[in-house]
């Protein structure tokens, strides 16, 4: 995720924008959660403290869902974006799901859609399509143009199809998700 932080920031630079990312480290070992963090603004950014209240949420490995607490601070009107092939609903997130708006909260194969594109289950710059989609903060070009620019070539153009496969994805689990929570609701 501290590739995926810096490419955010990358992209919202193409986008005219301010940008800042930076990694947090817990344990320093092998296979341990790591955290990444990008802010985003329209002005000069001088925080340089951990962000305690984030907008968006990525989670890369749902397996964490339930062992470490993710949401903490999260904004009321914050976005979640998840790396899963299950609906959201179904993974036990009934009190954030409350909490959140429905067009806010996404999941997305990411990893198999990296897999497909790029021959490698790395869903970093794939996310960062579907956040693109989810929230509107960077646009879809300045993604691929971010990803061109760290990974040149062949590589970086698969990774760049995973990232518009993700949006794509995102974008059109918009409606279909929203029909069914309304569903749901009527039910």
């Amino acid at each position: 995720m501290v590739t995926a932080a810096e490419l955010v920031a990358v992209a919202a630079f193409l986008d005219g924008k301010y940008a800042q990312a930076f990694p947090s480290f817990g344990s320093e070992r092998m296979g341990a959660p790591v955290m990444a963090f990008c802010r985003i603004s329209e002005r000069a950014i001088r925080l340089r403290e951990p962000v305690m209240k984030p907008d968006a949420l990525i989670i890369q490995d749902p397996t964490l869902l339930h062992q470490v607490d993710l949401f903490t601070g999260l904004s009321p009107s914050g976005y979640l974006l998840l790396n899963t092939s299950q609906e959201p609903h179904r993974l036990g997130l009934d009190d954030l799901m409350a909490r959140l708006p429905a067009a806010h909260i996404r999941a997305v194969p990411a990893t198999e859609i990296a897999f497909k594109q790029t021959g490698r289950p790395i869903p970093n710059a794939a996310l960062i399509g579907g956040l693109a989609a989810l929230t509107g903060w960077v646009t879809l070009e300045s993604v691929r143009k971010a990803i061109s620019q760290k990974f040149p070539g062949r590589v970086g153009a698969a990774n760049a199809a995973a990232a518009q496969a993700v949006y794509e994805a995102v974008r059109s689990s918009r409606t279909a998700s929203e029909r069914e929570r309304t569903h749901a609701v009527a039910d």
